[in-house]
C-alpha cells in the first residue's frame, strides 16, 4: 500500500457526486485534485461547482486546481491536462468519472440523448486517457480508473436501457483494451463499479428522486482508495465492485455508508441481487 501524499488526480465530473467523494477522500491524504468539470456555475438542479468542489478539498487537506471542462471536446481538455502539469508536475491517477444517464428505451431515446452518452461516456474516456497517457508513463504507481461495469451480455441489462447499457459497457471495454495496452508501461487500469444504488443529483435527474434505499458517494471513494494505493503493476485490468473490495480488506458494517438508516440499499442496475 502507499499514500496518496502529493499525488496528482485527473478526475473528470469531481464538482459533486462520486467523482467529488474520491477527490475528498484523496485530500485527507494531502493529494493535489485536478478539478476537470463542467458545471463552473450554479445549476438549480445540481448542486455544486467546480468552485465549491475546489474549497472543499482545500478544507480537507488537499490542493485543488479548478478547471471548467467538456470532456467532449479535446482541446478542452488538453488545456486541463497542461494547466494540472503546470501546477502540480505531472498526472499519477486518472479518474473517469464523467458520464451522462439515459434510462430509456430505444424509441424513447432521442438522439441527442444517444450521442450525449456517446460521446461522454464513450469519447470521453477515451479522450482523457489518451491525453493523461504521456504523464501517467511518467508516475511511480500509475492508475486509471473509470467508473464502468463488468460486462454481462444477458439481455436483461439492455431491455429498456439499450443506449445506456452500450455506453457504459463501452467503457468497460475501453479498460479491457488499456488495461492489456498499459501493462508494458505498469499503469494500473481497472474499472469500478457500486454493488447498490448510491445516491447522486445525478441519480435523482434520470429517475425522478432516486432511491431512498442507497449508499452515500463515500463507499466508492473508500473503495477507490483501497485500489489506487496498491501497486499498479500487480492490479490491472479488474472489473471491481465496491463492497467486495471493501470486505477484502476486512469491512463487515456497512451501514454507515446508508441513506437511510437500518434500510436495505437496492442493488444497482448492473448487478445481481
Amino acid at each position: 500500500m502507499t499514500s496518496l501524499k502529493g499525488k496528482t488526480l485527473f478526475i473528470t465530473g469531481a464538482s459533486r457526486g462520486i467523482g467529488k467523494a474520491i477527490a475528498l477522500r484523496a485530500a485527507r491524504e494531502g493529494a493535489n485534485i485536478i478539478i476537470a468539470a463542467k458545471t463552473s456555475e450554479p445549476d438549480p438542479r445540481l448542486p455544486g461547482t467546480i468552485h465549491t468542489a475546489a474549497r472543499e478539498i482545500h478544507a480537507a487537506g488537499g490542493n485543488a486546481l479548478a478547471v471548467a471542462v467538456d470532456i467532449r471536446h479535446e482541446q478542452q481538455v488538453a488545456h486541463a491536462v497542461s494547466l494540472g502539469v503546470a501546477e502540480f508536475g505531472g498526472i499519477d491517477i486518472l479518474i473517469n468519472n464523467a458520464s451522462a444517464i439515459g434510462i430509456t428505451s430505444i424509441p424513447e431515446t432521442s438522439l441527442k440523448r444517444y450521442d450525449l452518452m456517446m460521446d461522454i461516456n464513450v469519447r470521453g474516456t477515451f479522450v482523457c486517457s489518451q491525453l493523461c497517457l504521456p504523464h501517467l508513463r511518467r508516475s511511480k504507481n500509475p492508475h486509471i480508473m473509470t467508473l464502468s461495469p463488468p460486462i454481462d451480455l444477458n439481455a436483461k441489462w439492455f431491455v429498456n436501457h439499450a443506449a445506456y447499457t452500450t455506453s457504459k459497457y463501452a467503457m468497460s471495454l475501453l479498460v479491457h483494451g488499456m488495461a492489456s495496452e498499459f501493462r508494458k508501461w505498469g499503469i494500473g487500469v481497472n474499472a469500478l463499479w457500486p454493488r447498490t444504488v448510491i445516491a447522486t443529483s445525478a441519480l435523482n435527474v434520470a429517475q425522478a428522486g432516486g432511491s431512498h434505499y442507497s449508499r452515500t458517494p463515500e463507499i466508492m471513494a473508500d473503495a477507490a482508495y483501497e485500489i489506487l494505493t496498491r501497486d499498479s503493476r500487480r492490479i490491472t485490468g479488474n472489473f471491481f465492485l465496491d463492497e467486495n473490495v471493501l470486505r477484502e480488506t476486512g469491512v463487515t458494517d456497512f451501514s454507515k455508508y446508508l441513506t437511510v438508516p437500518g434500510s436495505e440499499p437496492t442493488t444497482d442496475l448492473f448487478v445481481d441481487p
